[in-house]
């Protein structure tokens, strides 16, 4: 059970910096792991500050997690959240291009970012006598980045020669974007993070001053800081630096609803591959519901694995296959069962569509058995703990669950859905899941062969 919330100004910090004009709230103290306590601020402008004491190491990890990704983009501007990964490592007002880099580099630190489709975060993990440094850096490219004309054109080139070749160049980038665009109909999910290259290249400075201005903002943000830290050291750092900036007006985001898909959507794609391939990609559930967990034990069972049922039977048993392995998008809204199975030389994607097709009926008919669900569930427990036995492994974590459910304690509580997963449970969201009507089905054949064209079916 979490502490009730209380009140709290940090008036002494406040006095110890007369010229911060907002004062931090302490709002609650969420238990962690038991034996831990995640504490939330909140500054008068908006910025969420959630902060862990780990003393297990020397070090610091700070993470900026904005609520905005692909899916607060619009039609013609696509990639533009990821563009800003980019520029957010360039030029601010106090600093010249490359600084920011330089500086946390010397003070023994290693810094990145990442992009998705509902969120954008930037971290750094370093030792813990560099957290003044941090904080003021981040504050500072938060809101006072400079966008030249210049700079604009040599990231919009990076970033085209990364879609080129995480994409155009690539089979499997290739048939996943593909996936998604076909699967997805009037939902922003529909684009890829890293934008169509058409998006790319027609991006102007004013279109990213604009997004900069609405989304880059403390009342967008949220700061986690896990690590060796004081805590009310920690608070004041953060005020000084974060305290004067303006928070901007977030535009409301429109509720799209996805049409129901009700007949099998089918594509066949030529591509440089020397065996057929095959992607798969079921609606599933949205990562806040219980239903996800369900289906993440479902699929340690299916791929987990060598000794996972899909695994034995497409690759080490009747060796149809060189690959296969599956995943669920953890988005905030429904999203996507991928599986992706690889031909072996002689053998047809089909081969693998109808193996998949028997095992996802075999879990859907007769379930599990005991020794197949405890295992699963030892295994996702096992990478659960590892995952978070560094600070930076307890930063994303929370940060992620902070910004797609707007709850950190929710992080062992999908521990403890995990653990509930019944034989039942798997059964009866393997019937829903699994529906071809439900199904996106890319078939990809190498480029010498024809070609179909795509059978994308009927919708409500």
């Amino acid at each position: 059970m979490r502490q009730p919330p209380e009140q709290k100004c940090f008036c002494s910090q406040a006095a110890a910096f007369p010229h911060i004009l907002f004062a931090v709230t302490f709002v609650e103290k969420i238990p962690f792991g038991g034996k831990m306590n995640l504490s939330r601020h909140r500054l008068a402008n908006g910025l969420t500050l959630l902060m862990l004491v780990d003393r297990s190491a020397p070090v610091v990890s700070y993470q900026t997690w904005f609520r905005v990704g692909s899916r607060h983009e619009k039609k013609g501007k696509t990639g533009l959240a990821h563009l800003f990964e980019h520029l957010m490592f360039n030029e601010t007002q106090s600093l010249a291009a490359g600084e920011f880099d330089r500086l946390l580099e010397t003070a023994g630190g290693e810094t990145n970012a990442a992009t998705w489709v509902d969120w954008t975060y930037y971290y750094e993990n370093l030792p813990r006598n560099e957290l003044p440094l941090v904080t003021r850096l981040e504050a500072d490219r938060m809101s006072h980045l400079v966008l030249r004309e210049k700079q604009l054109k040599s990231e919009k080139e990076v970033v085209a020669n990364e879609r080129r070749y995480r994409v155009d160049d690539d089979v499997e980038g290739a048939v996943n974007e593909k996936l998604y665009s076909i699967a997805f109909k009037k939902h922003p999910y529909h684009w890829p993070t890293i934008g169509w290259m058409k998006d790319i290249e027609g991006f102007t400075t004013a279109d990213c001053r604009a997004f900069y201005k609405t989304y880059y903002a403390p009342n967008n943000a949220c700061v986690v800081l896990v690590g060796d830290i004081d805590e009310k050291k920690a608070v004041a750092l953060i005020e000084k630096s974060y305290g004067k900036l303006k928070s901007s007006k977030i535009p409301t985001e429109p509720k799209v609803k996805e049409p129901t898909q009700t007949a099998e959507r089918k594509l066949v794609m030529k591509q440089a591959t020397p065996t057929e391939k095959l992607q798969l990609g079921y609606r599933g559930p949205r990562f806040s519901d219980y239903d996800y967990a369900v289906l993440t034990v479902a699929n340690e069972i299916l791929v987990g694995g060598r000794s996972s049922r899909l695994y034995r039977t497409l690759v080490s048993e009747r060796e149809i296959a060189a690959e296969v392995r599956a995943s669920m998008s953890p988005f905030r809204d429904e999203g996507l069962y991928e599986i992706w199975a690889s031909a072996r030389e002689g053998y047809r994607a089909k081969d693998s569509l109808v193996a998949i097709e028997r095992e996802l009926s075999r879990i859907a008919k007769d379930g599990v058995s005991q020794g197949e669900l405890e295992k699963a569930k030892n295994r996702l427990e096992l990478g659960f703990l590892q995952g978070m036995e560094t600070a930076s492994g307890k930063a994303e974590q929370i940060g992620f669950y902070e910004t797609v459910l707007g709850d950190p304690s929710r992080i062992f509580s999908r521990l403890e859905d995990y653990r509930r997963v019944s034989d039942a449970d798997i059964r009866r969201v393997a019937k829903l899941v699994f529906n071809k009507k439900h199904r996106t089905t890319i078939t990809v054949v190498p480029s010498g062969e024809a070609s179909a064209e795509p059978d994308e079916g009927d919708d409500e």
